[in-house]
C-alpha cells in the first residue's frame, strides 16, 4: 500500500497518534512503524488504537481533501443539502438521513452534542425525545429557546446502536461542523457531554476536569464552556445542580456579548 494516497493516510493517522495496521499483498496484516511524533495522547474512546485501514473510496485522502475544500466554500443551504445526503463515511449505509442542526443561523450561542440518536435520525432534528425536552428546559432557565440558539452535533449521522464515534467518522464530519461554526460565528460555544468536549478541545481529560473553566475553540478563540449531556442528566439527576452552575456562567457571559466584539470571559 505504498502509494501516494496510502502514505498520506499513514501520515494523517500518525498526527492523530493512531497505531495503523496495513494489509500486505498476500493478505496478512503487519503493523506499520508509525511513530507518534506529536506526543499528544489519543482522544479517549474517540481515537482508538489498532485501527484497520482499508482501501475504499470512502477513505481516499485525495478525494476527502478535495471534498473538504468544496465544503469550505458552501453557503448555508448548500451545506445543509450536503449533510442530509452525505456519503463521506460508512454511516450513510445505516442511517436514515443526515442531521444538520436546528435554530438560528445568526445565534450568539451554539450548542454542540455528540451524535444523533434513533429519534433524531428519524426526524432529522438534533436533541428530540426526553433529552431534547430537558435541553429545552435548560435553555428556558436562562431565558433562551431553540429559536434563539443553534443546536448541532459533532457527527451528523447516527452511529449504529448509538455507539461512540470512530476516528474516521469524526474526521469525515469535521468539515461540516467547521463550516457551520464559520458561517454562524457564535459568540459562545456550549459543549454537551464528554465526547463533544474532548473532540472540540482535543483533550483526553474527563468531563469533570473540563467543566468549571473557560476554554477557547478555533482560530477566532471562541469562548467554550463544557456541561453535561441532557441524556446523562436524565440518568443522573443529582448532577443537575452542577449543570445549572454551568448554565449560569453561560447566561452571564452572553449578557456581556456583543455581535461586534464577541465574548471575553
Amino acid at each position: 500500500m505504498k502509494t501516494r494516497d496510502g502514505l498520506f493516510r499513514l501520515q494523517y493517522l500518525q498526527r492523530l497518534g493512531i497505531d495503523v495496521w496495513v494489509r500486505r499483498q498476500g493478505g496478512a496484516a503487519e503493523q506499520a512503524p508509525v511513530e507518534n511524533t506529536t506526543g499528544r495522547a489519543s482522544i479517549e474512546r474517540l481515537v482508538q488504537p489498532g485501527v484497520v485501514v482499508e482501501d475504499t473510496a470512502d477513505t481516499n485522502p485525495a478525494r476527502l481533501i478535495t471534498a473538504e475544500a468544496e465544503i469550505a466554500r458552501l453557503d448555508w443551504e448548500a451545506l445543509r443539502e450536503r449533510v442530509q445526503h452525505c456519503e463521506r463515511c460508512l454511516l450513510h449505509q445505516t442511517r436514515m438521513q443526515g442531521v444538520f442542526g436546528i435554530g438560528n443561523p445568526q445565534a450568539q450561542l451554539m450548542l454542540i452534542g455528540e451524535a444523533p440518536g434513533a429519534e433524531e435520525d428519524r426526524r432529522g432534528e438534533p436533541f428530540v425525545g426526553r433529552a431534547g425536552k430537558l435541553l429545552d428546559e435548560m435553555l428556558r432557565a436562562i431565558g433562551l429557546s431553540r429559536e434563539r440558539v443553534y443546536i448541532t452535533n459533532v457527527l451528523k449521522s447516527r452511529p449504529p446502536n448509538n455507539r461512540d464515534p470512530t476516528p474516521d467518522e469524526v474526521a469525515a464530519c469535521e468539515p461540516y461542523l467547521r463550516r457551520q461554526l464559520e458561517l454562524i460565528a457564535p459568540s459562545l460555544i456550549l459543549a454537551l457531554g464528554r465526547i463533544a468536549a474532548q473532540y472540540l478541545l482535543k483533550s483526553t481529560q474527563s468531563l469533570g476536569r473540563l467543566r468549571g473553566a473557560w476554554h477557547h475553540y478555533g482560530p477566532r478563540a471562541t469562548p467554550l464552556r463544557v456541561t453535561y449531556h441532557p441524556a446523562y442528566l436524565l440518568r443522573s439527576p443529582a448532577d443537575k445542580h452542577k449543570a445549572w452552575q454551568d448554565l449560569k456562567q453561560v447566561r452571564q457571559c452572553l449578557r456581556h456579548a456583543s455581535p461586534s466584539t464577541g465574548v471575553v470571559p
